[in-house]
């Protein structure tokens, strides 16, 4: 809420969208839920979520050659990024993802699923999923 007040106080409204929208999408999720509690978890796959539509959206102005609506949707993300965790490095998760084929025992890609479940719920909200399943795409060539 004070970020809110801040964006409406300085008029930065592609920060005050960004932030709305986040709200929405928590209340939603809070009512729907039926406790009225939302985990962090839940939070975070949320707000991945948000980023990841924009980031789509994105794609799909640029595509179309509306670069200034394509600008306003990642300015979008980058506000609601600020709210997740921090994010790992290319070079932390490879480390990462390395560790969980060892401990999966992955030989080949063909164990990818078996790398996947666990690197998704092991590393969620600390990298986006897109990225995760090319790392582990990747790195399971490599064994090969």
């Amino acid at each position: 809420m004070d970020q809110i007040k801040e964006a409406m106080k300085s008029k930065n409204t592609i920060a005050l969208e960004a932030l709305r929208a986040m709200k929405s999408e928590i209340l939603l999720l809070k009512t729907s839920g039926g406790s009225g509690e939302v985990s962090e978890t839940q939070e975070t796959a949320l707000l991945q979520k948000l980023i990841k539509q924009r980031k789509e959206a994105a794609e799909q102005f640029t595509a179309n050659h509306r670069t200034e609506l394509a600008e306003k949707e990642l300015a979008q993300a980058e506000v609601i990024q600020e709210f997740l965790p921090q994010q790992l490095s290319i070079e932390e998760l490879e480390i990462k993802i390395k560790e969980i084929i060892v401990q999966t025992g992955a030989e080949s890609a063909k164990d990818m699923g078996k790398v996947m479940g666990t690197a998704s719920s092991t590393l969620a909200g600390k990298a986006d999923g897109k990225t995760i399943a090319e790392t582990v795409k990747r790195l399971l060539g490599e064994l090969n």
